[in-house]
């Protein structure tokens, strides 16, 4: 069900985006696992740190002390969730990049890697905030920050008060608890379900979709949308049609 207006009135100066599930549909540490042959326990306190308890940091330590990532699984990572990005981001990133909004990604995930996809969607890594990972002589792994806010489920709420320094309108996109929390914070909290679905995360979302082009509807007013070029004209006009449909389907 819509629970507000879909068309914003006042433009979203700035767009926060999630990482993990979110821009990539990879989870990344779940992906790390997988190498290292631990996937099912990993698995598990991952979906957990999503559904129920929320991100801690003894959650977060024990995870990577079962993976041990090397400085080359990181890299590889960073790599796979380029090779992973979800349909359509890179267009509607570089469609709100067009009309001067600030792109942001906070993620809970390894900076290294997390900054790759920065990289690729030409978001600057100054609007990057993630989890420091250190490596020893050997580049195997040492430590990570243990200072970081974001390996705490309320953690991502200092960063986005930052933001919210500069800018008045913020549109957020995220497919975690982690991320849910930040929805006092923001002027939108869109739920992002299309590479995890998670029934508590859509119930509680301003608007839940499941593909990004249902996003540039919930991103521009209307004078942004009278001036779009023909690709990104389209690709408004499908999430137009995918947010008339739920809409009619909630009736």
């Amino acid at each position: 069900m819509l629970k507000q207006h879909w068309q914003v009135t006042e433009p979203f100066t700035a767009v926060i985006f999630d990482c993990d599930g979110t821009l990539s549909s990879i989870e990344g540490i779940d992906y790390l696992a997988k190498l290292q042959g631990v996937y099912a326990q990993v698995a598990k306190l991952t979906q957990r740190a999503m559904s129920t308890s929320g991100l801690t940091p003894e959650l977060y330590e024990q995870r990577l002390a079962w993976v041990k990532p090397s400085r080359s699984d990181v890299q590889r990572l960073g790599v796979e969730y380029c090779h992973h990005l979800m349909p359509h981001v890179v267009e509607v990133i570089a469609t709100l990049q067009q009309f001067n909004k600030d792109v942001y990604i906070i993620s809970a995930g390894l900076r290294a890697a997390v900054n790759e996809v920065a990289l690729h969607l030409a978001i600057p890594e100054t609007h990057v905030q993630a989890v420091d990972i250190f490596f020893n002589d050997h580049d195997a792994y040492d430590h990570f920050d243990l200072q970081s806010p974001l390996i705490h489920n309320q953690g991502k709420q200092k960063f986005v008060q930052d933001i919210q320094k500069n800018h008045s309108q913020i549109l957020y996109v995220g497919d975690g608890l982690n991320d849910l929390a930040m929805q006092p914070l923001v002027t939108r909290f869109v739920g992002f379900g299309g590479a995890f679905y998670r029934e508590h995360i859509a119930n509680k979302s301003d608007f839940y979709i499941t593909d990004y082009a249902t996003l540039l509807p919930l991103a521009l007013t209307k004078s942004e949308c009278d001036i779009l070029n023909a690709s990104a004209l389209s690709l408004y006009q499908q999430g137009l049609f995918n947010l008339h449909y739920w809409e009619s389907s909630s009736l």
